[in-house]
């Protein structure tokens, strides 16, 4: 399954390639702190419980002509998006750390990069 860091991401949206930045995380998070320009499908909960079909059911909503990047709160529930796009064809990656990470990219917290150290 394949992951992607914070920089690279931010390196890759810098130079205009056109990813789909999904966030899966519950509207009201998404609303308060989100990566610029992604797109919120709130299933987060579901998919923490294991209800995969509450996502299944709106794949329709992701683009197939574009690479995927799922995020969430650590990264841990978009790695299951994630695995479930792979297996319907979609070209597709987990944020690692989620918007914890993505936030101490930004930061440029001493946090962020000791963690980024073993990605």
């Amino acid at each position: 399954m394949n992951t992607i860091r914070p920089d690279e991401l931010d390196d890759r949206l810098e130079s205009g390639e056109q990813l789909f930045v999904l966030d899966i995380r519950p509207r009201r998070l998404h609303r308060a702190n989100a990566i610029a320009g992604s797109y919120n499908l709130p299933v987060y909960d579901e998919l923490r419980k294991g209800d995969k079909a509450a996502f299944r059911d709106r794949l329709e909503e992701i683009p197939t002509d574009r690479d995927v990047v799922v995020v969430c709160k650590m990264g841990v529930v978009a790695r299951r998006a994630t695995g479930i796009l792979e297996t319907e064809g979609y070209e597709a990656a987990t944020l690692a750390g989620g918007m914890s990470g993505w936030s101490g990219y930004q930061k440029g917290s001493l946090r962020y990069k000791l963690w980024s150290m073993f990605w």
